[in-house]
Formats: C-alpha cells, sequence, structure tokens
C-alpha cells in the first residue's frame, strides 16, 4: 500500500469518525476492533489496513466500501 493511499485512509478515517461524532474508542467498538488499531490507522505513519478491517469500519459508518472509498466526499 503506497504512503499517499494510506495517507488518504487516515484523513478519511478521521474525518467520517469526526462527522459522526465519535470518538477512536466509539468507532473501534462499533467496528469490532482495539481503538489503538484506530489510532494507528489515523496516525502520521499508518500502517497497510486489512480490507476486512476497512470493511468493518465502513460497515460503523453505515457504509459500503465504494462509498467509503469515494475519497471527494
Amino acid at each position: 500500500m503506497s504512503i499517499d493511499i494510506k495517507a488518504k485512509l487516515a484523513k478519511r478515517i478521521r474525518s467520517l469518525r469526526r462527522k459522526h461524532k465519535l470518538t477512536q474508542e466509539g468507532l473501534a467498538e462499533l467496528a469490532g476492533t482495539d481503538y489503538k488499531h484506530i489510532q494507528k490507522l489515523e496516525g502520521k505513519a499508518p500502517p497497510a489496513a486489512q480490507i476486512d478491517t476497512l470493511e468493518k469500519i465502513a460497515i460503523a459508518f453505515g457504509m459500503n466500501l465504494s462509498k467509503f472509498f469515494d475519497f471527494n466526499k
């Protein structure tokens, strides 16, 4: 996964989380993951994310992966 896409994903997750008025802990609970993982995904040097993790995050926001990956919104 390129650095550019990781940065875009970090920004997208943070933006959606704030839009939904969720803390990192709240999003982690909804997505069924550890909040430290959300913290890392939103960080300055995010790790590569597994597609199943991204799907869980998208579902937590009430969207499918197609909408989640629409970085223009």
